[in-house]
């Protein structure tokens, strides 16, 4: 009987617990560069899957200051979030974002460049640059899997420092 009523209090607490939403960042600046990046990697995979460098091309020359801003605006992220490690993290964040849409291409087959290629119609025809965030965020284009704003690291010196305190409040 205690197993029964331990296994439905574990099932309660587990239906209980709210599902994963999308990881949101806490500041609006860093949620805009991460979704731009991803405007960004979405099209790169488009430019290489599909053939279509002209207009990739294009993008990047017409919104070639804001792209160099939203890279340094990332690249201060990371130097905060992961310190010495940010060139390896933002490395295999980019990685990461430009394998998981290629995925999304290969799930789709081939009606990938049709379907996704309009994207480029629709930012080549933004009339200010000042609309890319906004297009960007709209398109909702950062997939599940990749993690973005994760919780800052804790060092295995911070958690040694905590236990040292710890132990000897006791």
């Amino acid at each position: 009987m205690r197993r029964l009523v331990g296994a439905i209090t574990a099932l309660t607490i587990l239906s209980a617990q709210p599902v994963r939403a999308e990881r949101q960042c806490t500041s609006v600046a860093d949620q805009s560069a991460f979704e731009v990046q991803a405007l960004r990697s979405e099209l790169m995979v488009l430019a290489t899957g599909c053939h279509d460098d002209e207009r990739y091309n294009a993008f990047i020359r017409r919104f070639q200051g804001d792209l160099q801003a939203n890279e340094r605006t990332i690249n201060a992220y990371f130097q905060h979030r992961y310190g010495r490690m940010a060139q390896t993290e933002h490395d295999r964040f980019v990685t990461d974002l430009a394998n998981a849409i290629s995925h999304q291409g290969t799930d789709i087959g081939g009606d990938f460049c049709p379907r996704n290629g309009m994207i480029f119609n629709e930012v080549l025809a933004l009339t200010a640059v000042s609309e890319l965030p906004d297009f960007a965020a709209g398109k909702n284009l950062v997939p599940a899997s990749v993690e973005i704003c994760t919780p800052m690291p804790s060092s295995a010196a911070t958690v040694r420092k905590a236990a040292s305190v710890a132990a000897k409040k006791k």
